[in-house]
């Protein structure tokens, strides 16, 4: 059984992603990191807030110490407009509590601000990560976290691979290309060869996902060269290098957005890209693909 998250939940945030994560969860499209317009963390469910935990993170230079887990036992009606057991849980990460067991949240509240927490990359912004168990299972583990589907039709962004950047990170650039068909009003995805909206660190994690159907066995080609198969509920990526202007980089971040912001973000710690310079972005086969264990 999946929990599938409705439209009305997902599009009160400004992205999402299935896949866009090493973690295992995430690889088995088990969880779901949702994107909020601030900093701050608003539910994607409605119950009673069962218990909240700090844990200590990977220490990384740019983000906090501390990271955090709320666990909400979700009502029934929730429940069921998910398609979800009665009696599961939802497990929330990266949001410092404001709330306390006992309390009562509906969609929409606020559990507190996000956090910038060592489990995800410096190029990752901050999110809401939600996942599911099962009743009577330990909600503190994330393996065994139930599958996580979206009720959301995202749209296919065809993209040649080139653009300007338009805003400059200590690990990442974004470019204003592709361009959002329709801004504000509803998802958007950059698009494979053959029009299938794709998710996930390509590829510098070990896979990815897509926003559409694929039958097992199913290939995933990007500007000609093939990127990756379809495997059970995401896609195995190829060793495959990404380039920007014919030099190797980390990766793409690949999401679906409806924010007027949109463009492509590349991977590529200590970069020297600018403001204003022009990147042709290009795949090619590999036999040294790069991985990296942060989210």
């Amino acid at each position: 059984m999946s929990v599938d998250l409705p439209s009305e939940i997902v599009s009160r945030y400004r992205r999402f992603s299935r896949f866009n994560s090493p973690y295992p969860a995430h690889d088995a499209g088990h969880a779901i990191d949702l994107y909020p317009s601030d900093g701050d963390g608003i539910s994607p469910v409605s119950g009673v807030v069962r218990e909240t935990h700090t844990v200590g993170c990977p220490n990384r230079p740019y983000a906090a110490s501390e990271d955090h887990l709320i666990v909400v036992e979700l009502d029934e009606e929730w429940c069921r407009r998910a398609g979800a057991a009665p009696g599961t849980v939802a497990r929330v990460l990266h949001v410092i509590p404001t709330v306390e067991p006992g309390d009562r949240v509906a969609v929409g509240d606020s559990l507190g601000p996000t956090t910038r927490s060592g489990f995800f990359g410096r190029w990752v912004d901050d999110h809401v990560h939600l996942g599911f168990r099962s009743s009577g299972t330990n909600a503190l583990r994330a393996s065994g976290s139930l599958p996580v589907g979206v009720d959301v039709n995202v749209a296919s962004v065809p993209w040649d691979g080139t653009g300007t950047v338009i805003e400059c990170g200590p690990s990442h650039v974004t470019l204003d290309a592709p361009t959002h068909p329709d801004p504000g009003e509803r998802f958007a995805a950059i698009a494979s060869d053959d029009g299938v909206p794709i998710d996930g660190g390509l590829a510098h994690y070990a896979g990815g996902g897509a926003f559409a159907t694929l039958d097992a066995g199913e290939t995933v080609s990007l500007w000609g060269t093939r990127v990756g198969i379809a495997r059970d509920r995401g896609i195995e990526w190829e060793p495959i290098d990404v380039t920007a202007n014919g030099e190797r980089v980390t990766g793409l971040s690949l999401f679906a957005a409806r924010d007027g912001d949109y463009g492509a973000k590349i991977v590529t710690p200590d970069h020297d890209l600018a403001v204003g310079d022009v990147v042709s972005v290009g795949v090619e086969p590999s036999d040294d693909p790069i991985r990296l264990g942060v989210g």
